[in-house]
């Protein structure tokens, strides 16, 4: 238990920091000090706290989850088309969004849309589909915390217990902390989980007795081989998750840390740095996760190869409930958990164990922007803050923190998906369909609030089509496809293992070039704003 006792120590260490925040001077004076810290993050706390929010669980237990079944194609599918991407737009959006911020007084990017398009119910609609398209990523985050703890504990804690934990600690400090808070516990959990990455990575392949021979053992496999190349992921599905890093600009938690930055030399620094932090957390999580397929000497590991032999087995009978149950038992989440348990000494399992947990329960800044975005774009736009005040308006804004990791912890006792398949089929694909709107409204003089409902009403429905798709058709075993609608040689629509395919194509690809094609059309067909609020913004 000695790894569970350090990582509750540290859960109690994070959990007091961010409550700490809050008895900063001026920390509780208003709106602006509570939700975006007062607008004067330093250029550390600002590049981590960032980086962190944008990686959460995602990136330590999803990626190599998605490594042990697909190999190390998936450091190319998400870390390097994000170390491109992600930094350009943080440049090229992320500085006018600050500078429009400072401008105008906006505290979320909602406030933004309303006054460029000179809009107010179509502003709500935007809110809506992006808290409902935030709330997938926030599960995840406490989804992650049910599993390494379960894992870190050897299953002494019930994944129930572990969700429960999680939600309980950053529900805390986001509460008292606010933004101060948030930022400041973020700053301390990415330089933890950076750290832990090489940490484990080194440790782990020192027990293993060195990467170099696991590899050649693997290459000369011939059912472990192609996890050391792309054969598992198709060449134009490789391709569209060129698209996942254009959700980056359009998450509202990015959006506001943007607002947070004191000064706009803060996002040349970050843009510098991003990338070899991403490489610093992808590359160990990525190469662990493939190499876990050789550890057969780990019980826990074992099981999981033998469930996913058994899920690809020609002709196995198996009904659907021991598919869905060995379709978890497969599932390699906790693989990197699994691997300190049994090459690591257990004291130094239980550091590396904070340090996934660091990384897990960064989906706090998620959880603060939803409140911010409810206070801001709901209660303050419809009148509210002008009726019961401004600490009014921030007891709201707690108590809204309070019910979203509540409504979270519930979901994700419930959720059936993986952190890998719930966070790129749902939370990155949904706000990649929303980057047109973002840059239309940054940087296209002639586009309109039309085009703006447009492409959210698209984001929305393509999502929870893509969703009830996969909810009705079920997953064929790992590596195979199902062709649902074809034509001709043509697989239009396909049920794969780990989600859906259009044209071959990830559903994100299409979704964003038709939001692109329903900005500029309807945007060319509609009223534009009125000439001084187009003057306003011609900067």
């Amino acid at each position: 238990m000695l790894p569970t006792v350090i990582v509750f120590a540290y859960l109690a260490v994070v959990l007091y920091i961010g409550i700490f925040a809050f008895r900063h001077r001026g920390a509780h004076e208003g709106a602006e000090q509570f939700f975006l810290a007062g607008r004067a993050v330093g250029p550390y706390v600002f590049l981590t706290s960032l980086f962190g929010t944008h990686m959460t669980a995602f990136a330590v237990l999803g990626s190599s989850g998605h490594a042990f079944a697909n190999g190390i194609v998936t450091f190319g599918l998400m870390a390097t088309a994000a170390g491109l991407i992600t930094p350009v737009f943080l440049l090229v959006a992320g500085t006018r969004i600050w500078a429009l911020g400072r401008r105008h007084g906006f505290i979320t990017p909602v406030q933004m849309f309303r006054d460029r398009w000179e809009c107010s119910h179509i502003g709500t609609v935007i809110f809506v589909v992006q808290a409902a398209l935030l709330v997938p990523y926030i599960v995840i985050g406490v989804m992650g915390g049910g599993t390494a703890l379960g894992a870190i504990s050897q299953g002494a804690i019930p994944y129930w217990v572990g969700c429960a934990v999680v939600a309980l600690v950053v529900m805390g400090y986001v509460v008292f902390g606010g933004m101060r808070g948030t930022a400041l516990v973020n700053a301390v959990q990415t330089t933890m989980f950076l750290l832990v990455g090489t940490t484990a990575f080194l440790v782990i392949g020192y027990g293993m007795g060195g990467f170099g021979q696991t590899i050649s053992d693997m290459l000369a496999t011939p059912s472990q081989a192609p996890l050391l190349s792309r054969e598992r992921i198709s060449p134009l599905y490789f391709f569209s998750y060129m698209f996942i890093p254009f959700s980056a600009i359009a998450f509202p938690h990015i959006g506001i840390f943007c607002l947070t930055a004191k000064r706009l030399s803060h996002f040349k620094h970050t843009a510098i740095a991003y990338p070899l932090c991403l490489m610093a957390i992808w590359l160990p999580s990525t190469v662990l996760g493939v190499v876990a397929n050789r550890a057969t000497e780990v019980p826990a590991i074992e099981l999981k190869l033998e469930a996913r032999q058994m899920l690809a087995t020609p002709g196995a009978s198996l009904t659907p409930d021991q598919r869905q149950a060995l379709r978890r038992q497969a599932d390699g989440e906790d693989v990197v958990i699994q691997l300190l348990h049994y090459y690591a000494p257990v004291w130094l399992a239980g550091l590396l164990g904070a340090g996934i947990m660091a990384a897990v329960m960064s989906s706090d800044s998620q959880i603060l922007a939803l409140s911010t975005m409810f206070t801001e774009d709901v209660f303050e736009h419809y009148g509210g803050k002008r009726r019961f005040g401004e600490e009014a308006q921030v007891k709201l804004g707690r108590a809204f923190v309070i019910l979203v990791t509540l409504v979270a912890y519930a979901i994700a006792l419930w959720a059936p998906a993986n952190i890998f398949s719930l966070a790129t089929q749902y939370g990155f694909s949904g706000y990649a369909a929303l980057s047109p709107m973002v840059f239309a409204a940054l940087f296209w003089k002639r586009s309109t609030k039309w085009g703006a409902l447009a492409v959210t009403l698209w984001a929305a429905g393509s999502v929870a089509a893509t969703a009830v798709f996969q909810a009705v058709v079920p997953a064929p075993p790992p590596g195979q496809s199902l062709s649902v609608l074809g034509v001709a040689s043509w697989d239009l629509i396909a049920r794969t293992g780990t989600g859906t395919a259009v044209l071959g194509f990830a559903p994100v690809m299409p979704m964003v070039l038709v939001s692109v094609a329903l900005m500029w059309v309807v945007s060319l067909v509609t009223r534009p704003p009125s000439a001084a609020t187009i003057a306003r913004y011609d900067v």
